[in-house]
């Protein structure tokens, strides 16, 4: 009898003890707000992402709010100040948190395409019936590009055109400007606004289809573009996929909870993973800081020389 007891107030104990620690960091974070990029249209962007909110919010215990931003920008803010819990960023736009703040944020996971890589890649597209054929015929004609803490939409692109293809940027073109976001820059091509635009893709999978992943797959699954409106005149090389990140600040367990339940979203909703993920994609792949150290050294010397 004795030994039950004694049995019995262990385990009271331990489930006592287990829930004072699931309340301490609840106390903490009431709710866990995640950002979204811009580059689409809100609604859209909300609605693909309602279910990972309902998602998380069985699994953490603690409502979950989406945060969609007008621009990178907002999102970049949000989680610096504090005012964000979890977003996916591009490769640049970590990078320009860590060069703000180094200890803001620490990255999760990425995704992995359908061919087992991790990156992607930035292409400029121009109108199909337009006489562009070739990067060499972009001279004295507009470029688009998406937002200026884009990855494929900016930093990259610029990067390449300038080292790679030897350009400057201002003497090269009669005009570039951003078009609000990946989406809004290829509806400004189709529109006459400007000759071209970049964005990005996974580069992988069927051309017709926007590929497997990423702004044009997005674009025609929503039917806002077709394939054939459109033609590729120039590809970047290979850019590290971006980071989902969490505040570095949060408590390790909401972490570990956070990381574990998205790393097991394919299997537990694979529509809700692909919803969330702009396509089709193999599976989250985990990394560190480490995995966007030539993107941040990319961005550092872009900022040096403007």
């Amino acid at each position: 009898m004795l030994k039950m007891t004694l049995s019995a107030l262990l385990v009271g104990a331990t489930a006592l003890t287990g829930t004072a620690a699931l309340a301490d960091w609840r106390d903490e974070v009431s709710v866990f707000r995640i950002g979204i990029l811009g580059g689409e249209n809100e609604a859209d962007r909300l609605r693909e992402h309602a279910c990972q909110k309902d998602y998380l919010e069985n699994i953490l215990g603690v409502p979950v709010e989406l945060f969609p931003a007008s621009d990178y920008a907002g999102v970049l803010q949000g989680l610096l100040a504090g005012q964000l819990e979890f977003a996916g960023l591009g490769s640049a736009g970590y990078a320009g948190i860590v060069l703000q703040d180094e200890n803001a944020v620490e990255p999760l996971y990425t995704t992995q395409q359908i061919d087992g890589s991790l990156g992607y890649y930035s292409v400029m597209y121009v109108r199909a019936d337009s006489d562009i054929q070739s990067l060499a015929d972009m001279e004295g004609r507009s470029l688009a590009f998406a937002d200026p803490n884009s990855t494929s939409g900016y930093l990259v692109p610029s990067f390449e055109l300038r080292d790679d293809e030897g350009i400057n940027l201002e003497a090269y073109f009669s005009e570039t400007g951003f078009g609000g976001g990946h989406e809004q820059a290829v509806i400004s091509v189709l529109q006459g606004q400007y000759d071209a635009g970049v964005t990005w893709t996974s580069g992988v999978g069927e051309l017709s289809e926007g590929y497997s992943r990423g702004n044009l797959r997005s674009m025609v699954d929503k039917d806002l573009l077709d394939m054939e409106d459109i033609r590729i005149i120039w590809q970047s090389n290979l850019i590290t996929n971006g980071p989902r990140v969490i505040r570095q600040d949060l408590p390790e367990e909401l972490k570990s909870l956070v990381t574990g339940a998205m790393m097991r979203l394919q299997f537990v909703d694979r529509d809700c993973y692909d919803a969330i993920n702009d396509g089709e994609s193999m599976s989250y792949y985990p990394i560190g800081h480490d995995f966007y150290l030539p993107i941040i050294n990319m961005r550092r010397e872009l900022t040096a020389t403007r």
